[in-house]
C-alpha cells in the first residue's frame, strides 16, 4: 500500500481530526506518517483558516507541497480543513495542482476519494501524534456563539456534542495506549452537552473520566465565561484527577467593547466570575486570551483592560491584535479604524505587564514542591510541567539530571524561576 503523510496546521482540534483520519487509513494498510517535514506518495494537508497569519501559513504549506509534487516527490495531494472550507472555489482556481479540496468535516469524503470504507468499530481509535503520555479529547464540533470577530461558526457549523459514552470509550483507548493526561477541548466547553442532554454535561463527563485506571490528569480548555458551568469548580475540589487549571477567553473587560464583540457578558460579570474562580479553587491557574484594537476600543476602554489584567493577575495570558475577517459580523458591520501601530503598542503594553505578573508568580513557587509530568529529554536534562501548565503553550520545568523517564511523574522542588519557566530538582528519585 502507499504511504500517506497527514500534515496538520492550526489548533489541537484539527490535530484530533487528523489522528482519526490516520487510524482509518492505517486500518486498511496504508503506511502512515505524521510529520510536517516529509513527503510521501499521498500528502493530506489539514489547514487552518481562522485568522490572517494562519491562512498565510496554510497557503505556504500548500505551495511547498505543490512544488514537491511537481518534482515527483508526491503522487497525490489533498487539502482539507478550515482554509479549504472557506475558500474552496478560489483555491481550486489558483492552485489546480492540488488533486482535491475537502471541507472542515471532510474525513468521510477523503476516505471515499481513497476508496477506503469507513470502519465503524474503530471510530473511537486514533493514531496519536503527540507524545504518547498525553492526548487531546475533542468533546464537540462547531460553535453556536455569535462573537463579532470570529469566523468559526461559519466554517465549522453549529455545535454538535459527542456523547459521554463515545468520549469515555475514546478516552479508554487513549489511556490504554499510554496517555496519562487528557486535555478536553472544543470550541466552547461551556456549551458541552446542551444539544444532547439539555444541560451542560461537562461535570458528568469528567466524573466518568475520573474512574479510568491509568489516567492521571484531566485538563480543561476553552470554557467561555458566558454560561460558565460553575459546578465544574466543585468537581475540581472533589475529583483528584482534574487539574486546577482553566482556559477561559475573556477577550476584554470593557462593557463598550464586550458589547461590540457580541460577547453577551458584562464587565461586572467578568470581575465576579474571576473572584468566584479564585475563591472556590484558591490554587487555580487561569489562562485567558485577549484582543486589543477591536472596533470600539478607545484609549479609555483599553485602560480598563490594562487595569483588569493588573487586578486579575492571570497565570497565563495571550494577546491578539484585531483584524477584520471575512464572514464575521465585525468584518461586515464595523470599520477597522485603529491603526496597526496602535494595536501593536497596546499588545506590547499588555504583554509587558503580564511578564511582570508571570515573574512574580513564578518566584513565589521557589522552594515549593510540585508533581511534575516529564514531557521530553534534552541534552542537559529533562523538561516537564506541573498541573498548572498545558502542553506546548504554558510554562515548563527544567530539571538537570540523567535519571528520569519521559511520561512519568516526579516530585520536584523548585530552585529557581524566570519569567516563563521554572528550574527544579527531583526529591523522590
Amino acid at each position: 500500500m502507499q504511504s500517506v503523510n497527514i500534515i496538520t496546521l492550526g489548533c489541537s482540534k484539527n490535530l484530533v481530526d487528523s489522528e482519526h483520519l490516520a487510524r482509518q487509513l492505517q486500518a486498511v494498510g496504508y503506511k502512515l506518517v505524521l510529520d510536517s517535514e516529509k513527503f510521501t506518495d499521498v500528502v493530506i494537508l489539514n489547514t487552518c483558516g481562522f485568522i490572517h497569519d494562519a491562512k498565510e501559513e496554510s497557503i505556504e504549506a500548500i505551495l511547498n507541497a505543490v512544488q514537491a509534487k511537481n518534482a515527483g516527490k508526491i503522487k497525490k495531494l489533498y487539502v482539507m480543513g478550515c482554509l479549504s472550507q472557506r475558500y474552496a472555489d478560489e483555491l481550486r482556481a489558483e492552485i489546480p495542482e492540488v488533486d482535491s479540496f475537502f471541507g472542515a468535516r471532510g474525513i468521510d469524503d477523503i476516505l471515499q476519494e481513497l476508496q477506503v470504507e469507513k470502519k465503524g468499530e474503530i471510530l473511537h481509535e486514533r493514531l496519536i501524534s503527540t507524545p504518547k503520555h498525553l492526548a487531546y479529547l475533542k468533546l464537540a464540533e462547531g460553535c453556536n456563539r455569535t462573537c463579532a470577530f470570529c469566523a468559526i461558526p461559519s466554517i465549522r457549523g453549529k455545535y454538535v456534542s459527542e456523547s459521554i459514552e463515545t468520549l469515555v470509550n475514546e478516552a479508554k483507548f487513549l489511556v490504554s495506549n499510554g496517555a496519562k493526561e487528557l486535555s478536553l477541548i472544543a470550541q466552547d466547553l461551556s456549551f458541552y452537552g446542551y444539544d444532547l442532554y439539555k444541560k451542560n454535561a461537562l461535570a458528568d463527563l469528567v466524573a466518568e473520566l475520573q474512574d479510568i485506571n491509568g489516567l492521571e490528569w484531566i485538563r480543561l480548555h476553552y470554557l467561555y465565561p458566558n454560561s460558565f458551568p460553575k459546578e465544574i469548580l466543585d468537581s475540581m475540589n472533589q475529583l483528584s484527577k482534574i487539574c486546577h487549571y482553566i482556559d477561559i477567553p475573556f477577550q476584554h473587560a470593557s462593557d463598550k467593547v464586550l458589547t461590540k464583540m457580541r460577547r453577551y457578558f458584562s464587565e461586572k460579570e467578568t470581575f465576579t466570575l474571576m473572584e468566584e474562580l479564585k475563591t472556590k479553587v484558591p490554587d487555580i491557574a487561569i489562562r485567558t486570551s485577549l484582543i486589543v484594537g477591536h472596533p470600539g476600543e478607545t484609549d479609555k476602554e483599553f485602560q480598563k483592560l490594562v487595569d483588569f489584567v493588573r487586578q486579575a493577575e492571570f497565570d497565563r495570558l495571550g494577546v491578539f491584535t484585531y483584524s477584520h475577517e471575512e464572514g464575521t459580523y465585525a468584518g461586515e458591520n464595523y470599520k477597522d479604524s485603529i491603526p496597526e501601530k496602535v494595536k501593536n503598542e497596546r499588545q506590547e503594553i499588555i504583554m509587558n505587564l503580564q511578564q511582570e505578573i508571570s515573574l512574580k508568580k513564578n518566584k513565589e513557587k521557589v522552594g515549593k514542591i510540585f508533581k511534575v509530568l516529564i514531557d521530553r529529554k534534552e541534552s542537559e536534562g529533562y523538561v516537564g510541567r506541573t498541573q498548572y501548565d498545558a502542553f506546548e503553550v504554558d510554562n515548563e520545568v527544567f530539571i538537570e539530571t540523567e535519571k528520569l523517564k519521559v511520561g512519568d511523574f516526579y516530585d520536584v522542588k523548585i530552585t529557581n524561576a524566570d519569567t516563563y519557566d521554572l528550574i527544579g530538582e527531583v526529591i523522590n528519585n
